[in-house]
């Protein structure tokens, strides 16, 4: 992989670049340059919320600090491009219909996949699966399972292109997958969509509008919803989302709100569950929350909350969930100064979700932390750094 540098070496970068000075770009931020200079010399990880602000003081989008992770040519960027072709021609699939139990199957595998963060195997198989799903829609005379199955690969689709850090083509995923979740006339699926179109509003550092989406999918969704588990999960997924956003917009009443209100859902399921590929309860909602700590700068609390977690992890969490646990206790431990912890947490978030922590953007900020304070005695750290692209 052709090296790629971290969020905090973009940053340097692109201020040079842009001829901005260290302590004009610290104003901005709203931080000590002594702080910001720590940063750039790979010293400190950059969060969310200092990537957001970054962001706005140099007058570029986020995407531009957090970079690609696989710049040069990659069978990532190949694949993407494949999905790409088959989101554009949404409404003109090449794929014939299969038979029901193939796409069935199908469907089931690409679930899998996303939950497992196994997303060079999904992104080979969901061009050909979304082609097969919409032709059988278009042709199923206004079949709203059908419909529901093709929203269900678009929420695939959107995962892998978040997680890739392709904010274009994440964007272009979620209008399809609420132009297919409308055909549905379910309104979980719809607000499922509107989850994701919320996420698009996070991963570009905008918070205040991420949240504005999340509150009024809530609203519409509290006066059609039924009983039932479905109901619940969704709800309460929404609801994560608000806890994600509220707090990286520093927001600790919204913050609380959204939590007490997910805890209350939690509590009405026997553990956590999956529903158009949304994963909720308790153990789901103690994650967000511990994540919630470390956005808010209580890092130690998060570390509190996340030693029991570690001895009795809640079951039926996927992948997908417990890497971003290890890489959010390795973003926690790193800021209490528990450097052999933190790089203890982030082995575990390789070992159990490898593609996902070889990209994710904080991941790559802890590990280009931990590297560059300990590349020459930890060589560990130098083998997990060549994975991501961060050293040669």
């Amino acid at each position: 992989m052709e090296r790629a540098p971290g969020a905090g070496g973009n940053l340097a970068a692109l201020r040079g670049a842009l001829g901005v000075s260290r302590a004009a770009l610290a104003r901005g931020m709203g931080i000590p340059v002594s702080r910001l200079r720590l940063v750039e010399d790979g010293l400190r990880p950059l969060s969310p919320a200092m990537i957001t602000d970054a962001a706005g003081a140099l007058g570029v989008g986020t995407a531009r600090i957090t970079g690609e992770p696989f710049p040069g040519p990659s069978e990532h960027a190949r694949l993407l491009d494949g999905l790409r072709d088959a989101v554009r021609r949404h409404t003109l699939p090449r794929e014939d219909v299969p038979p029901p139990e193939v796409l069935a199957a199908g469907v089931r595998r690409a679930d899998a996949l996303r939950a497992e963060t196994r997303y060079l195997e999904l992104l080979r198989e969901l061009p050909e699966l979304l082609g097969q799903a919409t032709a059988t829609a278009l042709v199923a005379e206004g079949e709203p399972e059908a419909w529901a199955r093709v929203a269900d690969l678009y929420g695939c689709a959107y995962a892998a292109a978040h997680r890739l850090a392709q904010a274009d083509l994440a964007d272009m995923i979620v209008s399809r997958q609420q132009w297919a979740a409308q055909r549905t006339w379910n309104p979980a699926a719809e607000a499922a969509a509107c989850w994701n179109e919320a996420g698009t509003f996070q991963s570009a550092g905008q918070y205040a509008e991420g949240l504005a989406v999340v509150e009024r999918a809530i609203g519409r969704y509290e006066h059609v919803r039924g009983e039932g588990p479905e109901a619940v999960i969704v709800l309460g997924s929404l609801h994560l989302r608000g806890v994600v956003l509220a707090s990286r917009h520093r927001d600790k009443a919204a913050t609380r709100d959204h939590l007490r209100h997910a805890r209350r859902l939690a509590a009405q399921l026997s553990g956590d569950e999956l529903v158009h590929n949304l994963t909720f309860g308790e153990g789901n909602t103690a994650l967000y929350e511990l994540a919630a700590h470390i956005e808010l700068d209580q890092p130690g609390e998060a570390v509190r909350m996340a030693a029991p977690l570690e001895r009795d992890f809640p079951p039926g969490l996927r992948p997908n969930r417990i890497g971003r646990f290890f890489i959010d206790l390795a973003r926690a431990r790193l800021a209490t100064r528990d450097l052999p912890g933190a790089e203890e947490a982030l082995r575990h978030a390789f070992r159990v979700a490898p593609q996902m922590a070889e990209v994710h953007p904080m991941s790559r900020e802890v590990l280009r932390v931990l590297f560059v304070l300990h590349q020459r005695s930890r060589p560990e750290l130098l083998t997990l750094a060549r994975r991501t692209g961060l050293a040669p």
